[in-house]
């Protein structure tokens, strides 16, 4: 089926590159985000082939040129419309440039989204590794592998791809094809959900993610503490629903004050109220860890006797804590350097099926940054805002619960309790 230009009458576009796009592009409205990305820049279309699938499992397809008045304005027009998949038929091979300054990427280098990503290279297009937003794309001397690698971790003469040519991403399918929480609600944040409804379908994800043999990570911050929700994330640690663990100084040390003291920040987590001399509790904390060495010899010498770290160390599950300026002490495993911390947290990532961010914004949103888009995230937080921002900076995979920390984590142990999602 050949259409007819879209274009302006008044302004001629000699300036044309032919570019295709396939998969579920009409119910995702992928196609016309395109069009709409086209037009809003000032360029005009001429779709030469539309095949559209007969069934909602059949793919569709369109060939089209890409109008502009300007080569530059045509150029800014394909690097809007490349995330969306559409892709210059003429098929060429990648353009690397050999990086002449460790630390950095050439010139006009090539920034990698979330999304699936391929290169061509002699000929083939093949996958490329540890997929991560916003870094760049280095290609092996042969052109047989390539990977993301983050801009401080080039190294002086990696091939790094430059430009779009030779690259097509593979964006997410449809919001109308979703089945289940993680496809149907990934959209605007709302506090009115059904509160059940969303906890059945993360326990229910966390459990297929187990089934598959991938790994969970939780990102927790330290009002999972305050509100009283250690215990419940101790036992999900204890039932194998978290194998890694992204936090900060702030929830390790509450999370041990509790197991010392009863208290966080002071507050007895019984009754509610101040302790006396509990404002010292949390830097007596981090003191008694500190003298004895780390938090995993207290716990061997019998001295940490509970809480998520305890049960972390108990069960061999990785725990990577991330400092701030803000931080006291530390405590010994806390990382105070922020390129170690994410290189540390990196490490982590493949084998990646679910992440379950609570009450944490900075935290997840850096988690955020190091996902790939089909590692599907929880992000449960009392402040809507919290997870607007991790979805506005690219983490569209993201599924938006606004609760308070406890009973979100109770609510979620009970149902992982109730075997009624097929594990």
């Amino acid at each position: 089926m050949e259409h007819g230009q879209v274009n302006s009458p008044t302004e001629p576009k000699p300036f044309v590159e032919q570019v295709e796009m396939q998969g579920h592009i009409v119910d995702s409205l992928l196609l016309p985000k395109v069009l709409d990305a086209i037009l809003s820049r000032g360029g005009g279309y001429h779709i030469h082939e539309f095949v559209l699938g007969e069934k909602q499992d059949d793919p569709s397809r369109v060939r089209m040129d890409v109008q502009a008045a300007t080569g530059a304005k045509l150029e800014a027009i394909l690097a809007e419309i490349h995330p969306h998949g559409a892709i210059p038929t003429d098929a060429q091979d990648c353009v690397t440039i050999a990086a002449d300054i460790a630390g950095t990427f050439p010139d006009s280098f090539y920034c990698s989204t979330n999304f699936r990503t391929q290169v061509r290279s002699h000929g083939d297009w093949i996958e490329v590794e540890d997929q991560e937003m916003d870094c760049g794309i280095a290609v092996d001397a042969d052109g047989s592998s390539a990977r993301c690698v983050p801009m401080t971790d080039v190294v002086a003469g990696d091939r790094i791809v430059v430009g779009r040519r030779g690259t097509r991403v593979f964006p997410p399918e449809s919001e109308a094809r979703r089945g289940n929480l993680f496809e149907f609600m990934a959209s605007p944040v709302s506090s009115e959900r059904p509160k059940a409804v969303s906890v059945r379908e993360v326990a229910a994800a966390m459990k297929r993610c187990r089934a598959s043999g991938e790994k969970i990570i939780a990102v927790l911050g330290p009002a999972v503490v305050h509100t009283g929700g250690s215990e419940h994330v101790a036992e999900l640690v204890r039932r194998g629903f978290i194998q890694v663990l992204f936090a900060g100084n702030a929830l390790a040390t509450h999370d041990i004050e509790q197991a010392f003291y009863g208290t966080s920040l002071g507050v007895s987590l019984d009754h509610g109220l101040p302790t006396e001399e509990g404002h010292e509790h949390h830097l007596r904390t981090i003191n008694t860890i500190r003298r004895t060495g780390s938090i995993a010899e207290a716990v061997q010498s019998g001295l940490l006797k509970s809480g998520i770290l305890y049960e972390c160390v108990k069960k061999s599950i990785p725990y990577i804590l991330c400092g701030s300026i803000r931080d006291d002490g530390p405590l010994p495993e806390v990382i105070t350097d922020a390129l170690v911390a994410q290189t540390a947290m990196r490490s982590h990532v493949p084998g990646t099926g679910f992440c379950l961010m609570v009450a944490t914004t900075l935290h997840s949103i850096a988690v955020g940054n190091l996902l790939p888009a089909w590692v599907k995230v929880a992000c449960i937080d009392i402040n809507p805002a919290t997870v607007t921002k991790l979805m506005d900076r690219g983490s569209t995979q993201t599924v938006g619960i606004v609760s308070d920390a406890e009973p979100f984590l109770r609510m979620l142990v009970a149902e992982l309790s109730r075997g009624s999602c097929g594990f």
